[in-house]
């Protein structure tokens, strides 16, 4: 393994070696042609009367070849492999017709010019990198780590679950682990995971991950996943295949471009050919046909719409939403309905205190002083959330008491107090007269009578609300609910929310049954976090987990969301529907630009410099307003 981190560590800093010295070649190339056509059109202005009218040809033809040779030979290359009708081509056939009829300098500004928008594009596509390369630099190199009783540094993926890691003020947290022991007020800067500014307090006890920061004290975190496994490097795995994955309009334009193309093509040999057919000048007609293949180059389309994508993408991972690929940024844009699972998605996921209920003159407090008094010494789940109530208040008291389980009943005391489910208070006699709920009850009775009940449940998060909002405000048809729990405890949370409607007491193929109803019907999205949820985070039109699901959910979805918060889906929907406002744009802008300089360049208005700015003008706005998607931060 360690073996491999060098390897991979070394083949990645050769590629950006070499990134870094085909850029600044390109820049040193463009500078040399620049200068030689410049040189150009001073010899072919000032020096054609001493030097002869083809003395420019010289520089002009060298500026050509260094600006044009990678056109040219995409050109050449696509011939050869059949693919002959694209912008290369296009470009190709244009210049040299220009050559043909003497307008030199234009033919070498075209490629100059074209020469600078591929410039611009590398470097639009290396800002719209730099939001996921600091995510791929979340991975750190290093361990400290307790090996025979001393501190010893080690590569990251050579820690194994169980090692005790130290992590210092100011460094990036190497493992996803527990943290054993924390020095003063040590905090965790966790922004570069989940896009939250405020720090966790990182006490014994608190899990931290990859690749966040020890804001203050020392850390000692004991590992519970390998480097691998670790939340870092699902980042880098995820990012990777964003970068692979297609959208369905960038496929449409790829397809447009190969019946585009040879439509121009056609349209220009008509120009340069059917007018002189009745009598009209042929050279004037040639040069209207070059100019119009000239304008009608598709790089504002092929360019823009993909960059627009990684773009979008780039501008979430920002927000610590990580979108596996292009295809499911398009699909969440056009988003109609959004089901949600319950636990753990809407919900903590854990039992907590929802209301305490005396009866019989019994304040609140007393109650749960009772309960937690009783439940001391109990690892029941629900024993544990009264225990933490009771904490939280300040009313646990540390002391021994003799205490009977009843299976499936609860608890009895030495001191005859019954601690438990109705069905125990019933079989002793006791009447609890209190409404149905919802959530578990867990009743109290002393001396013979109900002292009343604590209710205990999955705590709702204090973003659902806002999420639900915010998809309404957003135009989604209908919000939904999948759960496995029991339909009251389901419907309860679904009418404080403000859910539309719930599918509750679903096994997980039962979930993807429910499911398909609404993918039929249009693009359904479905948000969870559990084993159970990945299934159904397979089958939706985009499946969204949450940062901390597990992990099989995770490799399911299509989105992860970073943080556990839910009020990130409507944002991400949000964001996804800017980027596809920003293609349309640039889709309607380059074709209307296209045809209304297309009819100047039949028309005879349009000129070789005209040509120019429809082809590489029109694709640097494009490009411009594609970069516009990585814009802003939550």
């Amino acid at each position: 393994m360690q073996k491999k981190y060098c390897e991979d560590s070394c083949c990645s800093g050769k590629a950006e070696v070499r990134k870094t010295a085909v850029f600044a070649k390109k820049i040193a190339v463009f500078a040399v042609a620049v200068i030689l056509w410049l040189a150009g059109l001073v010899a072919q202005r000032f020096f054609g009367e001493i030097f002869g009218p083809w003395a420019p040809l010289v520089p002009l033809g060298a500026a050509y070849l260094l600006a044009g040779l990678p056109v040219l030979r995409n050109a050449a290359r696509n011939l050869g492999g059949g693919r002959l009708f694209d912008e290369n081509f296009l470009m190709t056939i244009a210049t040299i017709g220009a050559f043909v009829i003497g307008e030199w300098e234009e033919a070498v500004g075209v490629m100059i010019f074209y020469m600078i928008g591929e410039l611009i594009q590398e470097t639009a596509i290396a800002r719209s990198n730099v939001s996921i390369d600091a995510l791929l630099a979340l991975k750190p190199d290093k361990a400290r780590v307790l090996r025979e009783g001393e501190w010893v540094e080690i590569p990251a993926e050579s820690a194994v679950i169980g090692d005790i890691v130290k992590v210092r003020s100011g460094e990036r947290i190497p493992i996803d682990g527990m943290v054993v022991e924390g020095s003063g007020s040590a905090e965790v800067d966790m922004s570069m995971l989940t896009g939250e500014a405020a720090p966790v307090h990182a006490s014994a006890g608190v899990e931290v991950y990859s690749g966040t920061v020890s804001l203050d004290g020392v850390l000692t975190i004991r590992a519970t996943k390998t480097a691998g496994e670790s939340s870092a490097a699902k980042i880098v795995e995820l990012v990777r295949n964003a970068r692979s994955v297609k959208a369905k309009p960038e496929r449409f334009i790829t397809i447009f471009a190969r019946y585009y193309t040879p439509a121009v093509i056609c349209a220009a040999v008509l120009v340069a050919v059917l007018p002189s057919l009745f009598g009209a000048e042929w050279t004037v007609w040639f040069r209207r046909a070059l100019v119009l293949l000239v304008i009608s180059c598709p790089c504002a389309l092929v360019v823009s719409v993909p960059l627009g994508y990684f773009a979008g993408i780039g501008g979430l991972s920002r927000r610590g939403i990580m979108v596996k690929g292009a295809m499911h940024l398009d699909s969440l844009s056009r988003a109609q309905f959004v089901a949600f699972d319950k636990t753990g998605t809407l919900t903590k996921g854990v039992f907590s205190l929802v209301r305490i209920e005396p009866a019989n003159g019994l304040d609140k407090l007393s109650l749960l002083e009772i309960a937690a008094r009783a439940e001391s010494e109990s690892n029941h789940a629900v024993a544990k959330a009264v225990r933490q109530a009771a904490e939280e208040n300040g009313i646990l008291k540390k002391e021994k008491v003799q205490i009977r389980e009843l299976a499936g009943l609860g608890i009895e005391t030495e001191d005859g107090v019954l601690v438990g489910n109705r069905k125990l208070l019933a079989d002793r006699g006791i009447s609890a007269d209190m409404p149905p709920t919802p959530y578990t009850a867990v009743y109290v009775a002393r001396n013979g009578l109900c002292c009343g009940r604590i209710l205990i449940g999955d705590v709702v998060k204090e973003k659902s609300a806002d999420a639900v909002v915010a998809l309404r405000r957003l135009g989604v048809s209908k919000t939904l609910m999948f759960t496995g729990d029991t339909r009251d405890g389901a419907l309860s949370i679904a009418e404080n929310l403000g859910i539309d409607e719930v599918e509750a007491e679903l096994l997980p193929s039962d979930k993807v049954s429910a499911l398909e109803k609404w993918t039929a019907r249009g693009v359904t999205v479905f948000v969870g976090d559990g084993i159970n949820d990945a299934p159904v985070l397979a089958r939706a039109d985009v499946g969204v987990v949450m940062g901390s699901g597990a992990d099989v959910a995770v490799e399911a979805a299509d989105v992860v969301i970073m943080t556990n918060d839910p009020d990130r889906v409507p944002e991400a929907i949000k964001h996804s529907r800017k980027v596809r406002t920003l293609i349309t744009e640039n889709v309607v802008f380059a074709l209307g630009a296209k045809a209304l300089f297309i009819t100047m360049a039949v028309f005879g208005v349009a000129n070789m410099w005209l040509a120019l700015f429809a082809d590489v003008g029109v694709c640097l706005i494009a490009v411009l307003n594609s970069s516009r998607a990585l814009v802003g931060r939550r």
